[in-house]
C-alpha cells in the first residue's frame, strides 16, 4: 500500500562533487534489452564513452517488457566496467522490493503493473508462489542490485531522481515516496530549488524540456515509442526506436526548436 509521503523522513541526496567529462542520463528501460544494449554500445563505439564519463540510469529497469532479467544482467556489466555509474531507484524496483518483503511500497499491486512479465523473464511462471520462494529463485547479485539503488543524486546544477520532486518543498525536505512516485503535481509545475531536475517515470512522446526547471527523459520505449538518453555537457540527444536497429542523434537545441 502506498505510504503517505508526509509520514516519511526526508532523504539526503548524495552529492557528486567532481564534474565528469560528460554526463549521460538514460531514461526508463522497462525490460527493453536490445534497445539499451544498442544505445550503450553506440555511445562506447561511436563516442568513446569511458571511465571519464558518468552514466546515470533513471530507474524502472524492469517490468512490462519481456527481458527484465537480461536488462539487470547488462546493468551489472555496465557497473563492472564503469564502477561510478549511478543507478537510480524507480517506483517499479520499489514495488518489487516491497513484494519480496524487502522494504518499499505498493508491493500488493506489483504483479498488475508489469511485475508478472518481470518474473517470467526469470523463469518464474507461477505468480501465486510465495514471495519468499520467488526471492530464492532470483540471482543474489540481482537482488543486491535492487537493494543498492539510490533515490537520487546531485551534480552541480542538476538533480537526478526517478519521478521528480515536490515543487513546494526544499531539496533537503524531499522524501523517497515523492522522488520515486510523484507525477502530476510536479510535471507542469515550477519549483524554486535553483536546480534542473532530470527525471523519468512519466512517459512523453519526446523528451520534455521545461527549463530551467526540469528535463523529462522517459519516452515510453516499452509502449512502442523510443528509448532516450541526454548528454548534458554538450547538449546531445540519443534515441533508439522500439525494436530499432540504429541510434539517432540530435543536438538538443536543434532537435527541440531552440
Amino acid at each position: 500500500m502506498r505510504n503517505n509521503p508526509r509520514d516519511q523522513h526526508p532523504v539526503s541526496l548524495r552529492v557528486i562533487s567532481e564534474w565528469p567529462r560528460r554526463v549521460f542520463a538514460v531514461g526508463d528501460i522497462h525490460g527493453c534489452y536490445e534497445e539499451i544494449r544498442l544505445l550503450v554500445s553506440h555511445l562506447k563505439e561511436k563516442h568513446g564513452a569511458g571511465p571519464e564519463d558518468l552514466f546515470i540510469f533513471m530507474g524502472d529497469y524492469i517490468d512490462r517488457g519481456e527481458r527484465s532479467k537480461d536488462v539487470i544482467s547488462f546493468m551489472l556489466e555496465v557497473k563492472r566496467e564503469w564502477p561510478h555509474t549511478v543507478f537510480i531507484k524507480g517506483n517499479h524496483e520499489d514495488m518489487l522490493l516491497d513484494y519480496l518483503g524487502l522494504g518499499g511500497e505498493s508491493g500488493e499491486v506489483y504483479l498488475d503493473n508489469g511485475g508478472a512479465e518481470c518474473l517470467k523473464s526469470y523463469g518464474i511462471h507461477n505468480i501465486f508462489a510465495r514471495p519468499s520462494e520467488i526471492l530464492a529463485a532470483l540471482p543474489p547479485e540481482h537482488v543486491a542490485f535492487f537493494q543498492g539503488l539510490e533515490v537520487g543524486v546531485l551534480l552541480a546544477e542538476f538533480v537526478f531522481v526517478h519521478a521528480g520532486i515536490r515543487p513546494d518543498g526544499r531539496l533537503d525536505a524531499q522524501v523517497p515516496g515523492d522522488l520515486m512516485w510523484i507525477r502530476g503535481e510536479f510535471v507542469h509545475a515550477e519549483h524554486w530549488t535553483g536546480k534542473t531536475v532530470v527525471f523519468g517515470h512519466t512517459p512523453f512522446e519526446d523528451i520534455f524540456l521545461h527549463l530551467p526547471f526540469k528535463i523529462g527523459i522517459d519516452t515510453g520505449c516499452v509502449f512502442g515509442n523510443k528509448l532516450s538518453a541526454v548528454e548534458l555537457v554538450n547538449g546531445r540527444l540519443f534515441q533508439v526506436d522500439r525494436c530499432g536497429s540504429e541510434v539517432k542523434e540530435y543536438g538538443l537545441q536543434e532537435r527541440l526548436g531552440g
